[in-house]
C-alpha cells in the first residue's frame, strides 16, 4: 500500500462507519479496515456500508480500503479502533505490523474481555504503547444520529494534549461539536460503565416500570459512577459533563441505544441467550457488567454499585429480573 495516511480507521460497524464519514469530510483520504469482504466490495462500488447506518454515501475516492489489519495499520499515522470489545483481542492477533510510534485512539465502549481491561490500558499493558499516545474518543454521539448530520458532542481525551487537538480538528464539522479532556481512565470507564446502566434501564422498561423510576435509577446510576471511577482513578473531574452525565443519560434513554434495547429484552423474559442472538450488534454492557463487577468485588466495594450488582445478578447468575428489581428499588434514594 503506497498511500501514506494521517488517520485510519479499524471496524466496520455502524461507529466506524462513522467515524470514517467524520474524517473524509475534513481529509483528502481515510484508510478504514474490515475483515467482510463483500462489504469492501460493495462500499467500492455502491458507496455505501451495506450492513450498518447504509444510508451514508462516501466519496469512495476518499476511502482506502483494507481487509488487511497490517496494511492499514503500516500505511496510518493515527489508529481510530471501533472493533467491539469482545472481538479486539481476536482481531489484533492477526497484527504483524508495529505500533511502535503510533497514536492509537479508542472510540469502543467496553472491556476487553480476555484481559478484564478498559481499551486503552489493554494496549499500554500489551502493546507498551505510552499513555501520552493512547486516547478516547467518547460522546454523547450515536452513530444513528451522525448519518442524520444531526448535532452532536464528542469528547476526545488523551494525555497529551496537542493530540487531543488534532483528533478533535479531523472530526469536528457543521453538525459535530468537539472539546478535549486529560481524563483519559475516567472518560474510558464512563463511556463502558454507561452501558451497563443503559442496560439496567432498559431491564425496568422491559419490566413496566415507568419514567418516575427512570429518572430515579439513572440520578442513581451517575453518582454510583462517580463512586466507581474515583476508586479506580481518583482525580479533579466534573462528573455532570457531557462524557460523563450527558453520555449516560443519552445511552440510558434512546431507542438508538442497543444496550438499552438489550436490557428492556431481557425485561420482558428473553434469555441471554435469546436476546444476543435476535439483536444484530453488539451490546458492549453485556462484557462490561462482568469486568465491572469483578473488579468492584476485588476492591471490596460491591455494597457501593447496587445497579452494577442488581445486573450482573440477572446476565450472569440467572436470577429473575422482577424480583432483582424489586430489591434494587429499596436501594436507590
Amino acid at each position: 500500500m503506497e498511500n501514506k495516511l494521517r488517520f485510519g480507521v479499524f471496524g466496520g460497524g455502524s461507529w466506524g462507519t462513522a467515524l470514517v464519514k467524520m474524517l473524509s469530510e475534513n481529509m483528502d483520504s481515510v484508510g478504514w479496515y474490515m475483515r467482510n469482504e463483500s462489504a469492501i466490495r460493495h462500499i467500492q462500488k455502491e458507496g455505501h456500508n451495506p450492513n450498518y447506518i447504509s444510508s451514508v454515501e462516501f466519496d469512495v475516492d476518499k476511502l482506502v480500503l483494507s481487509h488487511d489489519i497490517n496494511e492499514i495499520v503500516n500505511a496510518s499515522d493515527i489508529l481510530i479502533f471501533a472493533i467491539p470489545s469482545a472481538f479486539l483481542d481476536a482481531e489484533l492477533k492477526g497484527l504483524s505490523a508495529s505500533l511502535e510510534g503510533k497514536i492509537v485512539f479508542s472510540a469502543i465502549k467496553g472491556i476487553v474481555p480476555e484481559s478484564g481491561l478498559i481499551v486503552g490500558e489493554h494496549f499500554h499493558n500489551h502493546y507498551t504503547i505510552p499513555f501520552k499516545n493512547i486516547g478516547v474518543i467518547t460522546g454523547p454521539c450515536h452513530a444513528e444520529e451522525v448519518a442524520l448530520e444531526r448535532l452532536s458532542y464528542l469528547t476526545i481525551a488523551c494525555a497529551d494534549a496537542e493530540n487531543a487537538k488534532l483528533v478533535a480538528q479531523a472530526l469536528k464539522s457543521d453538525y459535530i461539536r468537539t472539546k478535549i479532556s486529560d481524563d483519559i481512565i475516567g472518560t474510558e470507564y464512563a463511556a463502558m460503565l454507561k452501558n451497563i446502566y443503559a442496560i439496567a434501564a432498559g431491564i425496568a422498561h422491559g419490566l413496566g416500570y415507568g419514567d418516575n423510576f427512570q429518572s430515579v435509577l439513572i440520578s442513581n446510576a451517575i453518582r454510583e459512577m462517580k463512586r466507581f471511577i474515583d476508586k479506580v482513578y481518583k482525580m479533579k473531574r466534573n462528573i455532570n459533563a457531557s462524557a460523563y452525565l450527558g453520555d449516560l443519560l443519552v445511552t440510558g434513554y434512546s431507542t438508538f441505544s442497543r444496550n438499552r434495547l438489550f436490557g428492556n429484552m431481557i425485561g420482558k423474559g428473553y434469555t441471554v441467550k435469546s436476546a444476543m442472538m435476535e439483536m444484530n450488534m453488539v451490546a458492549e454492557g453485556y462484557y462490561a457488567t462482568k469486568s465491572a463487577h469483578l473488579l468492584m468485588d476485588k476492591l471490596e466495594k460491591k455494597s457501593k454499585t447496587p445497579i452494577i450488582n442488581a445486573v450482573y445478578q440477572v446476565l450472569y447468575k440467572e436470577k429473575n429480573p422482577k424480583k432483582v428489581f424489586e430489591k434494587l428499588t429499596e436501594k436507590l434514594d
